[in-house]
């Protein structure tokens, strides 16, 4: 991997809206007067993918055209069209909307799309593989085709009440891959066994765990409203202690929307006769934390646990006390992207899907 570099990709959108006029031919559905809407929008710099939604009050008819097709690509008979599609060059989309009396409103864009690489794994911050005072005590720097199964087993299905947290996704190993040296966890809106969306959930437990040390994860977040990516750690006597009394250990969470994909958190979660908890967060000076890779660190022993991203120590706790004996035992890694629930809320019309967490490595450092 290179040296850090500035992210620069520029997405160029250029969007020339041509509203049809009221002739004998095209007329305004009379049970329909409104507008049709249509939103066109990049899902992901560099995914390659052009969505189109419409929307129209009590039509019963949805069709896409692309260029000089006379055959649609996709048709829909509910209140939102949507539609996703490789792009490359420009397009001329036709949306259709069909009332009961056959009439129907049309709308033509015109579109000219170039869409940049997005960040590479050579952009950001860059931790090394020693450190003073340190030994490497185990690493996965996902190299190869597929995820590592003497390190990672995953956790499927929509947990007990949303995983506690009344979440909407089901979890699901197709979401989570391995290639070109990244790991990556996808969200995607789908509908699948009853949910609204889909993503992943991978853990260590009885393969990897671990006590006191240095953790560097390197990591590409996500973003949007109800977007919930984690990189965090339960002791491995939940299933005897259960939680919170298992201890947990939140390396990283971010809850995206506008405003706060700029900001992570750092936790700790524990039983004093009941769920106390405490942490710290961090907020960049510019940009959010989906333009580039960040590394996200807790330096964990006997005494404290410190949070850093980037190196920047952000927060600090003192976990001698005798009520947090939880944080004193051995611990496994998660990772996941969690769509909704308590904290950030359901994902809105603002949202965009796929969104995907790449993880460069994770390494985990003992003191000598």
């Amino acid at each position: 991997m290179s040296m850090p570099r500035t992210f620069m990709y520029l997405l160029h959108l250029l969007v020339i809206v041509v509203l049809s006029s009221c002739n004998d031919d095209k007329l305004i559905d009379t049970n329909d007067p409104t507008n049709l809407t249509v939103e066109v929008t990049i899902p992901n710099i560099g995914s390659g993918l052009v969505l189109i939604q419409a929307s129209a009050n009590n039509t019963t008819e949805y069709q896409l055209f692309i260029g000089s097709s006379s055959t649609p690509i996709a048709v829909n008979t509910t209140g939102l069209f949507e539609h996703t599609f490789a792009v490359s060059g420009t397009y001329a989309i036709d949306i259709r909307a069909y009332g009961s009396s056959g009439r129907y409103i049309k709308e033509t864009r015109q579109i000219a799309i170039t869409i940049g690489n997005g960040p590479t794994i050579d952009d950001g911050y860059i931790t090394p593989l020693s450190y003073n005072g340190y030994q490497l005590d185990w690493n996965d720097e996902f190299e190869g085709t597929a995820v590592n199964t003497s390190n990672w087993v995953f956790e499927t299905g929509t947990g007990s009440s949303g995983w506690g947290n009344n979440e909407l996704q089901y979890y699901r190993q197709e979401n989570a891959w391995v290639e070109n040296g990244v790991l990556t966890i996808e969200a995607r809106k789908e509908s699948y066994q009853g949910s609204n969306y889909t993503s992943a959930r991978m853990i260590t437990k009885n393969k990897k765990s671990f006590q006191y040390g240095r953790i560097d994860i390197r990591a590409l977040l996500p973003k949007g409203q109800g977007i919930w990516p984690a990189l965090w750690m339960l002791g491995n006597n939940i299933q005897t202690a259960g939680w919170p009394s298992c201890g947990e250990i939140d390396i990283m969470e971010m809850v995206g929307g506008s405003g706060r994909d700029n900001q992570t958190h750092g936790t700790v979660h524990w039983d004093n006769s009941g769920h106390e908890y405490i942490g710290g967060s961090y907020s960049l000076p510019s940009g959010i934390f989906a333009d580039e890779y960040y590394v996200f660190t807790i330096i964990w022993d006997e005494t404290n646990i410190k949070w850093y991203v980037n190196d920047t120590k952000f927060y600090e706790i003192n976990i001698t006390p005798t009520h947090m004996t939880e944080f004193h035992q051995m611990f496994f890694f998660i990772f996941n992207v969690a769509v909704g629930g308590n904290w950030p809320g359901s994902p809105d019309a603002s949202t965009v899907f796929p969104q995907r967490m790449k993880v460069d490595y994770i390494r985990v450092f003992k003191q000598n």
